[in-house]
């Protein structure tokens, strides 16, 4: 039996913090896994920011609450619900994912936590394991489940490269460059298209 894994953001939602970015005017917290490789000099440079331009949870969170899913993107999970298991799998943490996850239909979630102060600033984060979206697909396979991951960033690409079937959905040229293994889809219907042949 085929599981699906998928990363949220790019997949089924906007970006989170290209949201808070533009929502901020901040134009360095538009960089995401997709521009910055190394997850933890990410997510530091981020809170160093924060800290700096006196931002807190609540600011993000309000943000966030005004995030919709990307055209398309729920009819394609309740057609993919239809046919086999979603487990989304993301470097967000609990405290940003709560009303996105409420808005797809609550698939089963695996993310990491904030470390939040008693001023509610994000003073650090807490990881669930590390390199989390390949664990979850090896554990995955270990209960005898075949894996097809999803993903469009450097962040997915072990979980891609672990599972029977890793496709890049609708990614940066920089990642298609780097990957020209993965394959690539750009809409739905593509990604369809692939998965018919599995589950």
């Amino acid at each position: 039996m085929y599981v699906v894994c998928s990363d949220p953001e790019g997949a089924f939602v906007p970006e989170v913090w290209i949201n808070v970015a533009e929502k901020t005017g901040i134009p360095e917290l538009r960089l995401t896994t997709r521009d910055v490789s190394d997850y933890n000099v990410l997510m530091r440079s981020r809170i160093k920011i924060l800290e700096e331009k006196g931002l807190k949870l609540k600011d993000i969170q309000q943000v966030i609450s005004r995030i919709r899913p990307l055209e398309g993107a729920l009819e394609f999970i309740d057609w993919l619900k239809e046919r086999t298991q979603l487990i989304v799998v993301s470097d967000t943490f609990i405290q940003f994912a709560e009303p996105l996850m409420k808005q797809l239909g609550r698939p089963t979630l695996f993310c990491h936590s904030l470390i939040i102060d008693e001023e509610n600033r994000i003073v650090d984060y807490k990881l669930r394991q590390k390199d989390p979206k390949r664990k979850t697909i090896e554990a995955l396979q270990g209960l005898q489940y075949q894996v097809i991951g999803m993903g469009d960033s450097y962040n997915d690409i072990s979980m891609l490269k672990q599972a029977e079937v890793g496709i890049l959905f609708c990614p940066p040229d920089n990642v298609v460059r780097d990957y020209p293994e993965l394959p690539v889809v750009h809409n739905y219907e593509e990604l369809k298209k692939i998965l018919v042949n599995y589950i």
